[in-house]
């Protein structure tokens, strides 16, 4: 008998549903081929998931980029007018970091014994110095939507302000020896997030200690309320909770990104005193912290230069933005000084001395090779000063330049300023990169790009062997790189959309293992599945990018017609393709994304790039009669439009006069290199004044030229910017630029 398998074995056949015998190496195909089907399905799922993270990413940092060049401009304008400049007295409220005067003087201007609290009021009472039941009051309330008293909120930043002038500049603490720590990145306004770390955590305590590193506002609805409650505990235990600075700790940057706005909207009475006050505990808010002098945990990140022994010394509080260096400061009287001053006028400087140390230093920016290419050095050529202007501020050159030893003094002493200035800007703005090395990080703007030798070095010299950051969004709320010797930890979960990306925390205990946690607060992302999650995310991203594709729209029609020289009206999608990526600059994959945004296609396989747009689904507003180069010009640079308005809008009461509409535009013509007549201005003014009352409603008007129905999650709580960097490349035409 011999010793072969029977035609009945197993191994040869197997029954199928229906009680046949199928071969083994049928079953086998078929399953060769799901699992190829399969791993394509996982392919292009990740695919799609990679390139809608890609928009996403490449607009938010485009808009970054955009503040600091916006914020740069005007810095240029406050240095090169001349002080009875109707230009310069609109946009010096901006500037208000220099002001000098006693602590003391500013804790009278905060003053909140004066506000009262009517019968009527169901939020939450404080009584200082706080305790737990209170603080854990507050979480509650805030948690069921409920609003503390602005004598509250005024008196719990006084008492926070207070304490943050007593730390230094880095936290170094301990896990004493069983103690874990707890740290978590940005939250952007977040508060589920903060809830829901809280509930799977637990509440700051003695023994349960938390690291919280920066950008706590803006984006989110919940800002405010995020930083009561991280300052309530914070009070209660000033040993176990520490609070970095982030990029976002800043008035300038608050001014885009809704913070402001939010303050101005929940606190209408008192909300210009609580901003100011926030502005100066902003500026003193530690820089980093240090875990049992092995862990560095920092917002942004570090460059070539950074020197931890530079940045314990520095005087922080200075730094009120951080996005410019402070101008030199003069001492002035105490009796100088009004409550309201620091908001409606600047009598803290002298008046001979008020302008003289900008002129030292004419230049927004210092030079740097890795950084000046993206600042906004010289507008001279688009300003047009009056003869009365020009030869004041020469004569104030020539007076400058005549000063001999004090000149001297100062120029040593702005070196050192500007080497501090540069330090913070790194420590706050940069991101990692795989390659060796350190460059300007030209998608945002500020900062630098470090590479994995940078970071050898940074933790050789200063005995250290992990760096903790945030300030960038991860898909699973953290990423290792650089040997796994930098960690990004990012706590806002659906940053971008619902089911957009995970937020993270980690826990650190004496062996300093870090131990992530995973969470998304969302209870709809439960609910549906990786495929519903990925397509919902996409849709969102596609119509953000369809919004700037057709905020584009001039500036497409003369790429494409580049390529369509006989006038057809036709472009292959090749051509399409290369037309899309030379005008956006995004560096996103059009080719696949191609399928998603062109469906226009003629039986030859060319493109009608005119009906292309008719099908990007835009909803236009019905003003014809407004000119369609101005439209365009309104859709691309709205958050800008709409950052300069909040700075015109001096007493914040969401209302400006036509005569300041008209100067906003006249700022923004000049900014972008572009006419914009007078005519055209009375016109949309006109158009938007809808009841003929000689003001214009600020959020009426941005809600107006709002080019989609619904805002996305991109949009919603944050003025995302709606240009590219192929406008940014327009203003880099000057070399000096």
């Amino acid at each position: 008998m011999g010793c072969g398998v029977s035609k009945n074995s197993p191994f040869l056949h197997q029954k199928s549903d229906k009680g046949a015998l199928v071969p083994a190496a049928t079953s086998m195909k078929a399953a060769v081929l799901i699992q190829r089907w399969y791993r394509q399905y996982v392919a292009r799922m990740e695919m799609r998931r990679r390139y809608t993270w890609n928009i996403f990413q490449s607009i938010e940092y485009s808009g970054e980029q955009a503040q600091i060049k916006l914020y740069n401009f005007l810095g240029y304008l406050m240095d090169n007018f001349t002080p009875c400049s109707s230009e310069r007295k609109l946009i010096s409220r901006i500037f208000r970091e220099n002001e000098v005067c006693r602590d003391v003087e500013w804790e009278r201007h905060f003053c909140y014994k004066n506000i009262d609290i009517p019968d009527i009021y169901s939020g939450p009472h404080l009584t200082f110095p706080l305790d737990v039941n209170q603080a854990a009051g507050l979480v509650d309330a805030f948690r069921n939507k409920r609003q503390l008293h602005s004598r509250y909120v005024l008196q719990l930043l006084l008492e926070t302000w207070k304490l943050l002038r007593s730390l230094p500049n880095i936290s170094r603490i301990s896990t004493c020896n069983s103690k874990e720590i707890t740290i978590c990145g940005d939250l952007h306004g977040q508060l589920e997030d903060l809830l829901l770390i809280f509930y799977k955590n637990g509440m700051p305590s003695m023994e349960k200690p938390y690291v919280f590193n920066g950008d706590f506002v803006d984006r989110g609805k919940d800002s405010i309320e995020i930083l009561l409650i991280l300052f309530s505990f914070l009070l209660l235990y000033p040993s176990d909770v520490h609070l970095n600075r982030g990029n976002h700790e800043d008035h300038i940057v608050n001014l885009r990104y809704g913070f402001t706005k939010e303050v101005l909207g929940k606190y209408k009475m008192h909300g210009k005193r609580i901003l100011k006050l926030l502005q100066k505990i902003f500026s003193w808010l530690p820089l980093a912290t240090v875990i049992d002098q092995k862990v560095l945990i920092l917002h942004g990140g570090i460059s070539d230069t950074t020197d931890l022994s530079v940045l314990a010394r520095v005087d922080r509080h200075k730094y009120v933005s951080a996005l410019r260096p402070p101008k030199k400061r003069f001492p002035c009287a105490v009796a100088q000084l009004s409550v309201d001053s620091d908001i409606d006028e600047d009598p803290l400087l002298p008046k001979s001395n008020q302008r003289r140390v900008s002129l030292a230093d004419p230049k927004p920016f210092p030079d740097r090779d890795s950084f000046q290419r993206r600042s906004l050095q010289d507008f001279s050529d688009r300003i047009n000063r009056t003869a009365q202007e020009e030869a004041e501020l020469q004569r104030r050159q020539a007076e400058l330049a005549s000063v001999s030893s004090d000149a001297s003094t100062d120029s040593t002493d702005l070196q050192e300023g500007n080497s501090e200035w540069r330090q913070i800007l790194d420590l706050l703005w940069s991101d990692p990169m795989p390659q060796n090395g350190c460059m300007p990080n030209e998608v945002r703007g500020g900062g630098c790009y470090w590479g994995p030798d940078v970071t050898e070095d940074f933790l050789a010299k200063h005995h250290l062997q992990l760096i903790i950051r945030s300030h960038e969004c991860k898909q699973d709320g953290y990423e290792f790189c650089h040997n796994r010797k930098v960690l990004t930890l990012f706590s806002a979960s659906n940053y971008y959309e619902v089911g957009s990306n995970r937020g993270a925390y980690v826990k650190l205990g004496p062996d300093l293992v870090p131990y992530l946690i995973q969470y998304q607060a969302s209870l709809l992302t439960r609910e549906l599945s990786v495929r519903q999650s990925v397509g919902r995310t996409e849709h969102s991203a596609l119509k953000v990018l369809r919004e700037q594709l057709f905020s584009h729209k001039s500036d497409l029609i003369c790429a494409f017609q580049e390529y369509d020289t006989e006038n057809t009206g036709l472009v292959s999608l090749n051509d399409w393709v290369n037309a899309v990526e030379s005008v956006m600059r995004l560096g996103l994959p059009w080719r696949m994304l191609r399928s998603q945004l062109v469906t226009c296609k003629t039986a030859t396989t060319m493109l009608d790039y005119h009906e292309w747009f008719q099908e990007l689904a835009i909803n236009e507003p019905s003003m014809e009669h407004i000119e369609q180069g101005l439209l365009q010009t309104l859709y691309r640079h709205r958050s800008t439009l709409e950052t300069i308005f909040r700075i015109v809008d001096t007493d914040n009461s969401g209302f400006i006069t036509m005569e300041d509409f008209r100067q906003t535009w006249k700022l923004l013509s000049v900014y972008l290199k572009m006419e914009i007549t007078d005519d055209a201005i009375t016109d949309l003014a006109i158009t938007i004044d809808v009841n003929q009352d000689g003001n214009i409603d600020i959020d009426e008007f941005m809600e107006a030229f709002r080019v989609t129905d619904k805002k996305s999650r991109l949009e919603r709580g944050r003025s995302m910017f709606m240009g590219t960097a192929t406008d940014l490349t327009k203003l880099e035409g000057d070399p000096n630029i």
